[in-house]
């Protein structure tokens, strides 16, 4: 699946590798309302360009996964400052 690395020089495996950082860290740096959207970008940094297949919960079950994901934000980040900002479609 990695073969596109086997043929790459020094210089070309650095840039890759500086390429995938800035993208992981773009994703690592998410705050506030962007933590709940879908990433296809990040996905966008491997070779392999597929559409994925993704599978959307009903309402109510999605919803009580964005409360339990906001609810482990307590415990992973309790120190974390509070944003008051609301969303704002198009933000994201």
């Amino acid at each position: 699946m990695d073969e596109d690395l086997d043929g790459m020089a020094r210089d070309e495996l650095v840039a890759e590798v500086r390429r995938l950082r800035a993208g992981i860290r773009a994703h690592r740096d998410a705050t506030r309302h962007e933590l709940c959207w879908h990433h296809p970008a990040l996905w966008g940094l491997l070779p392999e360009k597929v559409t994925p297949s993704i599978a959307v919960p009903e309402w109510d079950r999605f919803m009580r996964g964005c409360v339990a994901y906001r609810a482990s934000l307590d415990t992973q980040a309790p120190d974390a400052p509070r944003a008051g900002d609301d969303y704002a479609p198009g933000a994201a």
